[in-house]
């Protein structure tokens, strides 16, 4: 087989949500939050970047720890998370790096001479007389920050948290904060100072009503790009599980709603609701990149039952003659550039679709999943560097979707499997499609085993969709194609 990049695109003990990517040079980078697997909460890990040559998107590399959470003079607890950042180039030519700690309400700046670290503190940003930017009376909530130095070195940093109305701030310990939508400031050229108010350029769920926004208001984690003139923000609408974007002809104002560039649950995609979601949902926060004149779109995806085990995904998709970007599909080869070899073993943790017979659930606060859902989980502890997620817990009619392969005179097709399951996994190329294979299962293992059946699937380039009918439940570690 010739070397494959999948979704996760990251090796799958590594959980990196809130993706930014950007091309330094002739390297990809993606900065990140940092989840630990089976966490407690969003972020408990300090920043790691990754890498790739622009020229080869399966060559992943570590760059390492790039910025340590005691780093910050602020931080009075390792227990202090570290959410969403953004990094750009500055003025000067060095690396600025952006972030927030957890619910502080404060955005703060690490700087380094490279783009993979590693960065030092650099300062809090700050109105001129020294206040912090978010602590005056007024200002707006500041967190998940978004940053753009425009092409005549203006900087422009974004940001915003708006949850709905029904989101407890006593939870957290606050007085509820000013929420008016998504916010942005302009910034002198020192990168830490304020130079003029915060202006605010996307409306909340409370403020949507007829605008273009309705439905689709900004929620969090501004993105933004400047594309041959015009600006492009991507953010988390409060459906939480989409990246939406909005463009403008300037960075300050009149944004317009453009649409869904991805969800991670595949709703809206040809009129699918919520109740059709084709994964497990929870929020989403990404942003664009171009890579050798293909756009990429980075996102993540929820593992283990709950929203604190997130990991990098990423999409291929187009920008239309008039602008506009049509929502992509959730897929199992994303930097790929093109179908999986419809031939070898792959995991099956790159399913890029998992439902339980009764469809998919979004995973919430507090809220107790039921037993028969499948879902991705790993053996071993945090940061383990070992090859061993699956998905776990196929119960009857739990459907686990590949997609997609480029087949070329295959007769046989292989699953490895334990658990305490008996029935048929039944393979198709659609969701209750048509099976061309079913696999006899009748299992009472603890360690992995592999079951085969005849399959007879055309040529060319299709998905695959393994169908668990019977009783009891089983764990899928791989599938292979011959």
């Amino acid at each position: 087989m010739k070397q494959h990049v999948f979704n996760p695109f990251l090796p799958s003990y590594e959980y990196i949500p809130d993706g930014e990517p950007y091309v330094f040079g002739d390297r990809l980078y993606v900065y990140g939050s940092h989840d630990k697997f089976n966490g407690n909460f969003y972020c408990e890990n300090d920043y790691v970047c990754w890498s790739a040559p622009v020229d080869d998107l399966t060559d992943w590399r570590n760059e390492g720890i790039i910025y340590e959470k005691t780093q910050d003079p602020m931080c009075d607890s390792d227990e202090r998370l570290l959410f969403a950042p953004d990094v750009s180039r500055g003025p000067d030519g060095r690396y600025y790096l952006y972030y927030a700690f957890d619910f502080l309400g404060v955005m703060a700046v690490a700087v380094c001479d490279t783009p993979a670290g590693k960065y030092e503190f650099y300062g809090h940003v700050k109105y001129q007389d020294g206040t912090l930017l978010g602590s005056r009376e007024g200002d707006g909530f500041q967190f998940d920050p978004g940053i753009l130095v425009d092409d005549d070195q203006s900087v422009y940093l974004y940001s915003g948290f708006c949850p709905t109305e029904d989101f407890s701030w006593d939870q957290l310990g606050m007085a509820e904060p000013t929420i008016k939508g998504g916010m942005v400031i302009e910034l002198e050229t020192d990168m830490v100072t304020v130079k003029k108010e915060p202006q605010y350029i996307l409306p909340d769920k409370r403020r949507g009503a007829g605008t273009d926004f309705e439905g689709h208001e900004f929620f969090e984690a501004p993105s933004i790009r400047k594309i041959d003139g015009t600006y492009y923000l991507v953010y988390s609408s409060f459906n939480n599980h989409e990246l939406c974007y909005a463009t403008s002809k300037r960075p300050t104002g009149d944004f317009k709603y453009g649409g869904t560039i991805i969800s991670n649950g595949d709703i809206y995609l040809n009129g699918r609701t919520d109740a059709e979601a084709l994964n497990y949902t929870g929020n989403n926060h990404g942003g664009i990149v171009n890579v050798q004149g293909k756009w990429y779109v980075f996102y993540h995806r929820q593992t283990n039952r709950h929203q604190f085990s997130r990991q990098a995904c990423a999409e291929e998709f187009q920008i239309e003659a008039d602008g506009r970007i049509k929502q992509v599909e959730m897929t199992s080869c994303g930097l790929n550039g093109g179908p999986l070899e419809g031939k070898g073993e792959y995991p099956a943790y790159i399913a890029c679709n998992l439902v339980s017979k009764s469809g998919a659930i979004r995973y919430e606060f507090g809220y107790e999943v039921e037993a028969f859902h499948p879902y991705f989980t790993q053996e071993g502890e945090d940061r383990e560097d070992n090859p061993n997620q699956y998905i776990a817990n196929l119960t009857d009619g739990s459907v686990a979707g590949f997609k997609y392969f480029d087949f070329e005179n295959v007769s046989r097709i292989s699953v490895k499997v334990r658990g305490s399951g008996k029935g048929n996994i039944h393979v198709s190329q659609s969701m209750n499609g048509v099976k061309l294979a079913s696999v006899p299962v009748a299992l009472q293992e603890e360690t992995w085993v592999s079951l085969s059946a005849p399959f007879d699937i055309d040529n060319g380039e299709h998905a695959l969709y393994f169908t668990f009918q019977g009783e009891g439940a089983i764990d899928m570690y791989s599938l292979t194609i011959e």
